[in-house]
């Protein structure tokens, strides 16, 4: 390897160590997801999870997104993945949510009062190499106080959510800062065991 790719590999592994402190510790970070750019801490830790609901001025009731790097991770923390939806999430190319019926190994305030939980496998680079070294999943919710438009692009986000977190990733090598994104597809098993696309 070069000198200047193992500098900049050294200086990538350091950021995420960096990152990996922050997450640890019950801190929340503000990074670009797979989709838009989002709030984020450990998905196991209940008291972090509390603050993005304070933070976003959330309605308890209402859950967050959780990324985890692969379906491996995914089945760590839902009781059943359908076979169906496995197909389907190693052949969809777009951002895809799913809605299990039932989570486990999580706290209650990360999934729906009818123990529900919505959860994405990233394949975007950065997101998912966080995700495998911290080891556990990721609450993603975008970067915004709630009831307010979600940013499309870095330069929307607000300073009440800039100044709220602990740490901003500064990813503007990798995500366009004026390119705009839209949120993930969300798609459900139904009943009948049909998907039920709810976001497209």
């Amino acid at each position: 390897m070069m000198q200047t790719n193992l500098q900049a590999f050294m200086f990538e592994n350091e950021k995420l160590t960096n990152i990996i402190d922050i997450l640890t510790t019950g801190g929340l970070i503000l990074y670009p997801t797979d989709t838009i750019w989002g709030i984020g801490c450990d998905a196991c830790n209940e008291a972090a999870i509390d603050k993005i609901f304070k933070l976003k001025k959330r309605d308890p009731s209402k859950s967050f997104i959780l990324l985890v790097d692969s379906v491996e991770m995914l089945k760590n923390y839902v009781v059943h993945v359908h076979p169906r939806v496995e197909t389907l999430l190693s052949h969809h190319v777009r951002p895809l949510t799913v809605i299990y019926d039932e989570a486990k190994n999580l706290p209650k305030n990360a999934y729906a009062e009818n123990g529900s939980v919505a959860i994405r496998v990233v394949k975007d680079t950065f997101c998912r190499n966080l995700i495998t070294q911290f080891g556990k999943p990721l609450i993603a919710t975008s970067a915004n106080v709630s009831n307010e438009p979600f940013p499309t692009h870095f330069g929307n986000i607000s300073s009440a959510i800039l100044t709220g977190v602990d740490h901003v990733v500064n990813m503007n090598h990798q995500q366009n800062p004026k390119q705009k994104v839209l949120p993930s597809v969300i798609v459900k098993l139904a009943p009948n065991g049909e998907l039920d696309f709810l976001r497209t």
